[in-house]
């Protein structure tokens, strides 16, 4: 970012600018480096502003390995158990207690804007009643239930818009190349026929979801095993968009995606392709699962502060029990990032990304008409704040929660140069938040920042 700013002669970053640097529809070389080579970001931004807006989903990895309580799929996969052992979890899974208000009602009062549901994951388990095969909860388990529909229905009711997370894998079909890490049944180049009726069932699946849940955002899983080509990920984008032209993909469709998804790890510069979404655990594991290392409320706060500061989204993850029920760590994470939500929510959605590297040291997020700047305090980081480069004049500064009206000073203003004061702001330590205090700057008009290299320059 920082290089491209470097080119503008005045040496200061005006409101035309600034959209171009700064909201999540404009970066550029957009043609260069990024997964979704495939597609034109001006052709879909219409149908992205939502996603934008969202800035918080909820993740929910539902399965029958939360019956034991081991890895998702992977723990047959890499050989820590057996497969047969693995599936023996299907006599377990029951969801007595599935309550799926319940979870819409948690989720909403997260401040989450959608939320993505696994549908099936790489263990070929769909948690729907699939028509393709036989391998369902509503057929081999005693939960004989479908999860999706009554879920994505609360959500709606919610207004809360629905994920389905889909694994291209299937590690139990037999028409499946891939099964163990040291083992496959055959290769794609080798057996046509085996690879074709694979496609056919785990498209047919697709069309399924389509028809019965016709989901917002689709959310894939599993693209490195194979290529677009052979995934015919171009046929797969298709069949969603043909039945519902508004649906978004995720970036894991080998460059036929919407949007990139990094995983578990924050990425220090943002990803290139105009929208992104950090999906991360609550403790290190997707599915339930027997570990207590949980992330705390305000380590979750902090990295949600992050992402939406470089224009992303968090796609944050719970494991639910076998019996339908949420662990009480999770419940507790989401209610508190809720609590915060409701405090600091004006400076969160519905905004874009902050204040280019330099300016700040720390999370920031701007007002869509980048006249209101929203400055992100992590713990108990009180006292002098200081922003450099800062050309406008302040109108007012509060603190959002509490409304504390705070001042400001101007320091190295000198009056023959264009190169503006540093802006000193003391946060006293009462009106700082227990988690992330945001600190409101309204301007009088749309942020002006200044570049340059100091002096007359």
């Amino acid at each position: 970012m920082n290089a491209r700013l470097s080119v503008n002669k005045t040496h200061f970053l005006n409101d035309s600018l600034m959209k171009k640097v700064l909201t999540p529809f404009l970066v550029a070389c957009t043609c260069f480096v990024n997964a979704q080579q495939k597609i034109d970001a001006g052709v879909i931004k219409d149908k992205m502003q939502w996603f934008a807006d969202a800035r918080l989903g909820i993740f929910i990895h539902a399965g029958i390995y939360s019956v034991d309580g081991i890895d998702e799929s992977w723990s047959f996969h890499n050989k820590k158990i057996s497969y047969p052992d693995y599936m023996k979890q299907l006599t377990g899974f029951t969801l007595k207690n599935y309550n799926p208000a319940a979870w819409a009602d948690l989720i909403q009062e997260s401040g989450a804007r959608y939320s993505v549901i696994t549908t099936k994951h790489h263990d070929g388990v769909a948690m729907y009643d699939t028509k393709m095969n036989n391998l369902s909860i509503v057929k081999t388990t005693p939960a004989k239930k479908d999860m999706i529909q009554p879920f994505f229905e609360e959500l709606r009711k919610r207004n809360i818009k629905c994920g389905a997370y889909y694994s291209l894998i299937d590690w139990s079909y037999p028409d499946y190349p891939g099964f163990l890490k040291d083992s496959s049944r055959y290769i794609v180049g080798n057996d046509y026929d085996r690879w074709n009726r694979f496609r056919n069932f785990f498209q047919g699946q697709i069309k399924e979801i389509c028809q019965k849940f016709n989901p917002d955002l689709w959310w894939f899983d599993g693209d490195w095993e194979h290529s677009a080509e052979e995934w015919e990920s171009q046929k797969v984008r298709t069949i969603i968009l043909a039945n519902n032209p508004n649906s978004i993909i995720n970036g894991r469709l080998q460059g036929y995606g919407d949007y990139e998804t990094p995983e578990q790890n924050f990425p220090v510069s943002r990803p290139a392709f105009n929208w992104w979404e950090l999906c991360m655990t609550t403790n290190d594991n997707w599915g339930y699962h027997h570990d207590n290392n949980w992330k705390t409320p305000y380590e979750i706060i902090s990295i949600f502060a992050d992402a939406i500061s470089n224009g992303g989204n968090l796609l944050l993850d719970i494991g639910p029990k076998e019996d339908g029920t949420i662990p009480d760590e999770q419940v507790n994470v989401l209610k508190e990032l809720g609590a915060w939500n409701k405090r600091n929510g004006e400076a969160v959605f519905n905004t874009i990304g902050g204040l280019p590297q330099g300016h700040f040291y720390g999370p920031s997020t701007l007002s869509k008409d980048s006249a209101t700047i929203y400055l992100f305090l992590h713990g108990s980081s009180g006292g002098n704040l200081m922003i450099k480069g800062l050309s406008n004049n302040i109108e007012e500064i509060s603190v959002l929660g509490s409304n504390a009206k705070l001042t400001s000073k101007i320091v190295g203003k000198i009056s023959w140069s264009p190169v503006p004061g540093l802006v000193y702001i003391n946060v006293p330590q009462q009106a700082l938040d227990k988690y992330v205090t945001v600190v409101k700057i309204k301007l009088d008009g749309p942020v002006k920042l200044y570049r340059g290299h100091g002096g007359l320059n």
